[in-house]
């Protein structure tokens, strides 16, 4: 390959993948990508290359960037979510877990900015709040009305119920964003003094 060619040859001994395989490969490597720096500077072409396939094999599991960055968006929600879990299982229940919760969101804000900036960019429009559920694959905002429910009980009326989602929302995001951008200091002293269940 010389200097100027920006083609991607890989040999086909290179790597082998597995049926399924390749696609989550081009995931993590836009996971890893999208943590050095903004969504718009992602490369197909740079992905492809880090994963060790060529550029032709990227637009067989996503056709466009935005493809891709819609895969990136749901696999971040997953991995929030895990966060979530992780978070609130190594907490008292109760109102110990419901902060755990609230903290880990500000964390994961933190430590993937780029990738949490997409999420909330990608998720345009209104997010209502989903139907309680106990589903061990239940997403962030499942987790949120579950975790609610669960310390005011779920015969609370839908109107409260929603002021308290919002709320708490809104609490930890605009710390997160003020974290991200630079007007509040992002240190975990001042996570764990603002993030509290008592407001709700």
């Amino acid at each position: 390959m010389t200097g100027k060619d920006n083609t991607v040859n890989i040999s086909s001994e290179k790597i082998r993948y597995h049926h399924g395989d390749l696609r989550s490969a081009l995931i993590e490597e836009g996971l890893k990508l999208i943590d050095t720096g903004p969504a718009e500077a992602l490369s197909l072409r740079e992905i492809a290359r880090n994963a060790g396939v060529s550029a032709t094999a990227v637009y067989r599991h996503f056709p466009d960037k935005a493809a891709l960055l819609g895969a990136l968006c749901l696999e971040g929600h997953d991995r929030m979510a895990a966060a979530f879990r992780k978070a609130m299982a190594s907490s008292a229940p109760g109102v110990e877990a419901f902060n755990a919760m609230g903290r880990a969101y500000v964390h994961f804000a933190l430590a993937h900015p780029s990738l949490f900036r997409l999420m909330m960019a990608q998720s345009a429009g209104p997010v209502s709040a989903p139907p309680p559920s106990a589903g061990e694959a239940a997403d962030g905002m499942q987790i949120l009305v579950n975790a609610i429910d669960g310390l005011f009980g779920a015969d609370t009326p839908q109107p409260l119920r929603e002021a308290r989602r919002l709320k708490a929302w809104s609490l930890v995001h605009g710390l997160a964003m003020l974290m991200l951008d630079g007007q509040v200091p992002s240190e975990p002293a001042l996570i764990e003094a603002v993030v509290d269940a008592s407001v709700l």
